[in-house]
């Protein structure tokens, strides 16, 4: 972290102002862009137990269409504008 002493009669701004190019200077907010969203790996059993999940909503799905319990119009469309 960088760290920044306030000068004799420095006002705020200025010393906000030397803060940020030394955390830019020393490539802090690019590190931290640069892990921003990243997620660590889900172990191996997790992965699989979501997939299975995944597959059994598919699977209740497709049985509640084809017994007509569930009308095709009310289908999810997930549309981002």
């Amino acid at each position: 972290m960088a760290e920044v002493k306030r000068k004799k009669g420095e006002n705020f701004d200025s010393l906000l102002r030397r803060f940020q190019r030394r955390i830019q200077q020393g490539g802090i907010t690019i590190e931290a862009r640069k892990h921003r969203f990243h997620d660590g790996k889900t172990n191996r059993n997790k992965t699989r137990e979501s997939a299975l999940r995944r597959e059994s909503k598919k699977q209740q799905y497709e049985y509640l269409l084809k017994t007509g319990q569930l009308k095709e119009e009310t289908q999810r469309r997930n549309y981002r504008s």
